[in-house]
């Protein structure tokens, strides 16, 4: 930083420098005075010694602003404004103000953008709220007319624009997750029947099998965002399962007291340089662009919801051997400190 204040005060060096020059060879050529030269050399040296103690002590006092907002700039919190220094020089207080002034501007603009968000949210949700009710009488009347073979067909389609109006409301549920987290004991493997229930009658039009194995396992987790997560990971496998395939669902207890599920479909796996942005927003990979029906959010926003309540998701794919999605939940001990953190 020294050799930053030099550069910046070079004009005010080179004035100084200038004027000694100036005097030494004033002195030089005016005969009228009689100066030994060793008297010059000595007057030269005070005068550069005097010079040099004045720049380093103008460099710490008028440099102690800008390093004070550095080190800030290194560790930047939520108060940083609170902390700012005390200007000693009107330029210090120049840019104190105009700190002030960017930190209120950017606070209003935040707040008007989550207001605008917040508009967007209710609108969503009141809309999704107002479309579930056509759904729901549509649903009543495939119940009351399965025999008819049309009818598993309109069935179908009518999941699928369940689950899609059934993704966007947790989407606008999202942000506000901390407020809607209930940790209770749950079955794993009950959660992945309740799920694969509700895509029954889509299994059923691509003929897909779902198989549970291994031990059952007791876990403490929000027992509707969980569902999430797994309605997620069974719509991709049902997705990309061929007609007749078989979805393996496994439950399982390891050592340290974490209880795992995988979900292993026969679909065509994800190639090894897409497998580490699976979870990336918007990213579709190879087998996405095939199909043209991926949107890039399911596994996004598995993760999401994954990370907020303490859930590990992990894939792995051996293209083209199908895809094994695994799900790895905290131990019992540990789901006290992630609700401290989330009330944090």
């Amino acid at each position: 930083m020294f050799l930053r204040y030099v550069a910046y005060k070079k004009s005010w060096i080179f004035l100084f420098l200038a004027l000694l020059v100036f005097t030494d060879v004033l002195i030089l050529l005016d005969h009228g005075i009689a100066v030994h030269a060793s008297s010059v050399i000595y007057l030269n040296v005070l005068f550069l010694l005097v010079f040099a103690v004045f720049l380093i002590w103008r460099y710490k006092t008028e440099t102690k602003y800008a390093a004070a907002l550095a080190a800030r700039s290194q560790e930047m919190h939520e108060d940083w404004l609170e902390t700012l220094p005390k200007p000693a020089f009107y330029p210090d207080e120049v840019t104190n103000d105009i700190l002030r002034a960017a930190d209120l501007f950017y606070r209003r603009k935040l707040s008007d953008v989550k207001q605008a968000q917040l508009i967007e949210n209710d609108f969503t949700s009141s809309w999704i709220h107002e479309v579930k009710a056509p759904l729901t009488a549509m649903k009543l009347t495939i119940d009351a007319n399965r025999s008819d073979p049309a009818i598993r067909k309109i069935e179908a389609e009518w999941l699928r624009i369940h689950l899609l109006i059934d993704r966007q409301l947790h989407m606008a549920r999202l942000p506000s997750l901390e407020s809607d987290y209930v940790l209770e004991p749950a079955s794993v493997r009950r959660l992945a029947a309740e799920e694969v229930r509700d895509l029954a009658s889509w299994c059923m039009e691509k003929n897909i099998a779902v198989e549970f194995e291994g031990e059952d396992a007791e876990v403490v987790t929000d027992r509707k965002w969980c569902r999430f997560i797994l309605r997620q990971l069974l719509t991709n496998a049902v997705k990309y399962s061929p007609e007749g395939g078989i979805i393996v669902i496994g439950t399982s207890v390891t050592e340290n007291g974490n209880a795992v599920l995988n979900m292993k479909d026969e679909g065509p796996g994800i190639a090894s340089h897409d497998l580490p942005r699976i979870f990336d927003k918007g990213f579709t990979g190879g087998n996405g662009r095939i199909q043209n029906a991926a949107t890039g959010l399911g596994l996004y926003l598995a993760q999401t919801v994954a990370s907020k309540i303490g859930i590990t998701l992990q894939a792995q794919s051996e293209p083209p051997n199908g895809t094994n999605m695994r799900m790895i939940f905290a131990a019992k001990n540990e789901f006290e400190a992630i609700r401290r953190g989330m009330l944090t």
